[in-house]
């Protein structure tokens, strides 16, 4: 008997990333979470999931083809902007600015040295020279004085008309090839997404193929087995370590033999793209096992053990970031699950995802503010369960598709991160644990 834990952001993303993608505005690049949030995902199935690879092949397909007419039009419109033999008209009007430059340095050549031909002549003249002589010698200096000082001007006016189409050429230069490192960027994006989409794909079709040989019954949702984090900042920062809690509680009519909390932590660097989960350790005690340990590979937390009706438990959790983690976001996700003796299972069906922002070493660290969730209906519960943001802020309901986004995760989808968010979904889309030995 197994449990899954299921991201539906795996689909949302991957559904609507693609588009935003290909429109992506540098705008968007420095968002930052505004404040921390947590939403409730419901798990997608494996007809959503090869929907979602599909439109992921679809747009890394257009990502590539766009990318190779875009080399097309980059080749051309450098070629255009040549200042050689250029025809754009920019490209025209740098060389005639430069030509006029050089004749008008030419011209001023030529009137400084009339300057000194005058001055030289006047010079030479003696006192044998008439009175008219030396009159005509001395306005052909002034003249020339003129003339050069004009001339001087000219240059002076030309020279910054040629630097000036100088710098719009580069300009138009620089905007062509950025404008083609946009496509190659959407390409690499596209791709990461199409990856991380294929991977969530394989893992659950695995996941069913396994499922399929067990024995006993699929293990049930279970509405009333919460998770309520406390303590976890909105800003967490690199070379420091943030003690937080988690309180599981049962507040169902049945008794549960075993409780395992699930807790995930995934972070970025600021572009979105680089994974930085390795920078980070998370640790876990509670009362019945009160020295700290790292959370499994698997990302459960043993130690809270049997919950009766109305009981709850606490766990203690502290996450510590390396010196080096990169500044960037993270999000943090949690739910529990519980095993009976006698075989039945089952768990809360959402994850509680909690974003923040990653700081570097040395940086003021954030602030929380302990409050009571709000409580509101989930989807497709009649019923109410808490949930909401450590901010006080009532959480969204509904998938991420319906809700719009939260400030953070448009900052990573519209940012190129949606690819991470997509990974982590990978990571652990298809988590399972048997009931035996591993319970």
């Amino acid at each position: 008997m197994k449990i899954r834990r299921v991201l539906a952001t795996a689909v949302a993303l991957a559904v609507t990333t693609p588009a935003a993608l290909l429109s992506v505005s540098p705008a968007y690049a420095d968002a930052k979470p505004a404040a921390q949030t947590q939403e409730k995902q419901s798990k997608p199935t494996i007809e959503e999931l090869e929907e979602a690879a599909a439109e992921a092949q679809k747009a890394y397909d257009k990502a590539v083809e766009a990318e190779a007419a875009g080399r097309v039009e980059v080749d051309k419109a450098l070629d255009d902007l040549s200042e050689v033999d250029g025809t754009h008209p920019l490209a025209v009007a740098s060389a005639a600015a430069r030509k006029a430059a050089k004749d008008a340095a030419a011209a001023k050549t030529a009137a400084d040295q009339a300057v000194t031909e005058a001055k030289a002549a006047l010079d030479a003249l003696d006192e044998t020279a008439t009175e008219e002589e030396r009159t005509a010698a001395e306005t052909a200096l002034s003249e020339a004085e003129a003339t050069a000082t004009t001339a001087a001007t000219t240059k002076t006016a030309a020279d910054a008309a040629a630097a000036e189409a100088r710098e719009k050429l580069d300009d138009a230069r620089v905007a062509a090839v950025r404008a083609y490192g946009v496509l190659q960027q959407a390409v690499e994006d596209a791709l990461a997404v199409k990856t991380a989409a294929d991977a969530a794909l394989a893992k659950a079709i695995k996941e069913a193929e396994e499922g399929e040989g067990e024995e006993g019954e699929d293990c049930e949702p279970e509405l009333d087995l919460t998770s309520k984090v406390t303590g976890l900042p909105d800003k967490l920062v690199a070379g420091t370590s943030t003690d937080f809690s988690l309180r599981v509680t049962n507040g169902s009519d049945r008794h549960m033999d075993k409780v395992l909390t699930f807790v995930s932590v995934h972070a970025t660097d600021k572009s979105g793209l680089k994974d930085t989960e390795k920078f980070f350790r998370l640790q876990w005690s509670t009362k019945s096992a009160p020295k700290w340990r790292n959370a499994d590979a698997d990302d459960y937390i043993d130690g809270v053990g049997a919950l009766k009706p109305g009981a709850h438990a606490d766990v203690k959790l502290r996450l510590t970031l390396d010196k080096a983690t990169p500044a960037g976001n993270g999000v943090a996700f949690f739910a529990a699950d519980f095993f009976n003796e006698d075989g039945s299972c089952g768990g809360a069906p959402d994850l509680d995802m909690y974003e923040f922002d990653v700081k570097a070493a040395g940086s003021k660290p954030g602030k929380t503010e302990d409050v009571k969730p709000s409580t509101t209906p989930r989807p497709g519960n009649t019923g109410t369960t808490p949930q909401g943001s450590a901010s006080g802020t009532p959480a969204a309901t509904g998938s991420l598709a319906a809700t719009g986004s939260s400030s953070a995760t448009t900052s990573i989808a519209l940012a190129g991160g949606a690819a991470v968010l997509l990974g982590a979904a990978a990571v652990f889309v298809v988590r399972r644990r048997k009931t035996g030995s591993d319970a």
